[in-house]
């Protein structure tokens, strides 16, 4: 029988799974970094331990230190939340080693659904079809995904569209993966172009019994991370559904598969449906599934942890109306999905009939650059799908944040737009629909156009911009008395000629001090210096990486804002940068 757990992640994963451990009469003890000793996960438990400093390598990647602490405060399982080492067969068998029950699936197991090999056989073998995908490029074509071998969650991701690009691609997923999961393996898959993103929700008890939840659809991505989630997953045709539930639970009763997972598969538009690989962990989106079935996943995994079997008969998985998740993150989708750190000034989370809000801060908690951005998950329920899409948008719309910039615009576009509520959505909808800050000379003709409009009383956006896209630098405007009209762009007093059209070349392109000035390239927000890619002296183009940060489990590249000389570097890879702390000088 299991007593008290070990809560082994952070945030709002580690809220919710403190919570199920309560529910059920569980002891619950959190663990924490330096960096997030005040966050809510750590009060709500019963106790909390301190891991080590902030680096997820020295904290919440130590899987030492994570048994250790288990056996410390005399936990007898541990809960590993999703990311992480969740799905890392080491974590399992240290937990064994240690006499503490891994709350998951076994180490062999986690071995087998690991290693995409192995498990693109077993699920050919339980009835899935496959996506091409290997280490050849040349046998595989273009474009392709470049994808890690551990973890999930778009991390240690990219699409290649090229053979010259696939180097870098490779170079980058694998860093990314390494911070993310502590495995730096990548492989390649065909990218199958305007594919749905769906998953089944299974369960399995380790002793020959399976069960499934029903489908999601998680199509709405960004960088291969989702944005919204929901269920059912619409569209599928109720004999498809059934065929890929009976498959996923063969694929689990074959490994012997103990807890939840997620078979994650690619719905393309002739209704093909193609197996990607299976998550062997909790999942970010479970709220949508228990929101529809009334079942607590997290609740079956701690009970099937301590020994308990799933019904003979399986569970009722009938949907109960449509759920939908938005994720809640800081990050600035207008300059390209950028992360944000810092205090929050105020966070205001909407309640309400039908709302769920998974929080992982609060008011005045310290949002930092070292994990995942994600804040809060905010859910609604409704008997229909309309109806949820309605009930979401009213709670955004309801929803605060001061003092990061997070995505919170993009969520309320995307709950109101026509193709979102009609369904006609796939995995590349975001790519397509979504414009993100406009480059400087666009921004320049933009801001002027939106200035001339909104002195002839007109909508200054009116028809101007695809999904969501907004110009911040868009105003303040006036008029001299020679008639000229003046729009701060990015700082910059930009004066433009009566009715004459923007030089925007001249305007936006050419350094403020001239040809032969000094450019300082400083971080965007702090971070870790993943690669430095220059040198002193080396002639660097326009859009060209200078060094790549890693901040929140992403890369970032610092790219140089025009053809240039490197003058100075300034970092070295491993470095520790503040925000707007200077990385090159060019000239």
């Amino acid at each position: 029988m299991i007593r008290r757990v070990l809560v082994a992640n952070r945030g709002e994963i580690a809220v919710r799974v403190v919570r199920a451990c309560h529910a059920l009469g569980l002891g619950a003890v959190a663990v924490y970094s330096d960096a997030d000793r005040g966050l809510p996960h750590v009060a709500l438990a019963d106790s909390a331990v301190r891991l080590g400093p902030a680096p997820a390598a020295a904290s919440y990647l130590d899987a030492g230190a994570l048994v250790a602490a288990a056996r410390a405060t005399a936990c007898d399982a541990l809960h590993p939340g999703y990311g992480f080492l969740s799905e890392q067969p080491a974590l399992a068998e240290a937990c064994a080693a240690a006499g503490v029950t891994f709350v998951g699936p076994s180490p062999e197991a986690l071995r087998l659904l690991g290693d995409k090999g192995a498990a693109r056989r077993l699920a050919v073998e339980a009835g899935f079809r496959l996506v091409p995908g290997g280490d050849d490029a040349s046998a595989l074509g273009f474009p392709l995904l470049v994808k890690a071998v551990a973890g999930g969650g778009g991390r240690g991701m990219r699409v290649v569209r090229a053979a010259g690009d696939l180097d870098g691609a490779r170079e980058a997923a694998a860093r990314e993966a390494e911070a993310a999961f502590g495995d730096g393996r990548v492989y390649l898959e065909r990218y199958l172009e305007g594919a749905r993103h769906v998953e089944v929700q299974a369960l399995g008890d380790g002793a020959g019994g399976a069960a499934t939840l029903g489908l999601r659809d998680c199509s709405l991505q960004r960088r291969h991370q989702k944005v919204l989630e929901e269920a059912p997953a619409p569209g599928v045709p109720p004999a498809v559904r059934e065929e890929l539930e009976a498959a996923a639970c063969r694929l689990l009763v074959a490994t012997g598969y103990a807890g939840a997972a997620t078979v994650e598969l690619l719905l393309t538009p002739a209704g093909e449906a193609f197996f990607l690989e299976v998550n062997a962990r909790l999942q970010v989106e479970h709220p949508v599934t228990e929101l529809v079935t009334g079942e607590d996943v997290v609740a079956w995994q701690l009970r099937i942890a301590g020994g308990e079997r799933l019904p003979a008969g399986g569970l009722d998985a009938t949907a109960t109306g449509h759920a939908i998740e938005a994720r809640l993150v800081a990050e600035d989708a207008d300059a390209g999905f950028l992360p944000s750190a810092g205090r929050l000034l105020r966070l205001e989370l909407p309640t309400g009939e039908g709302l769920r809000v998974d929080a992982g801060y609060a008011a005045g908690d310290e949002v930092t650059p070292f994990y995942d951005g994600l804040l809060a998950k905010v859910c609604a329920h409704a008997p229909t799908r309309e109806e949820a899409l309605d009930r979401l948008a009213g709670a955004l719309a309801e929803t605060v944040v001061l003092g990061v910039r997070t995505n919170l615009p993009l969520l309320r576009a995307l709950a109101a737009d026509a193709h979102v509520r009609a369904g006609r959505i796939d995995t590349g909808f975001l790519e397509r629909t979504w414009a993100p800050a406009p480059p400087p000379a666009e921004r320049v003709s933009v801001a002027v156009d939106a200035a001339r409009a909104a002195e002839r009383g007109a909508d200054p956006f009116a028809g101007r911009f695809r999904l969501g896209a907004s110009v911040r630098a868009a105003a303040p405007a006036a008029r001299a008395a020679d008639g000229a009209l003046h729009v701060l762009v990015d700082g910059r007093d930009v004066r433009v000629a009566p009715d004459a059209a923007p030089d925007v070349d001249a305007l936006a392109h050419a350094p403020a001090a001239g040809a032969g000035a000094a450019v300082q390239v400083t971080a965007v927000m702090p971070g870790r210096v993943a690669a430095v890619r220059v040198e002193p002296g080396a002639r660097v183009a326009a859009g060209e990486a200078l060094v790549v940060l890693e901040a929140m489990k992403m890369e970032h590249p610092a790219v140089a804002p025009y053809d240039a000389t490197v003058r100075e570097v300034h970092v070295e890879a491993g470095q520790q940068v503040a925000g707007g702390q200077l990385l090159v000088v060019l000239e």
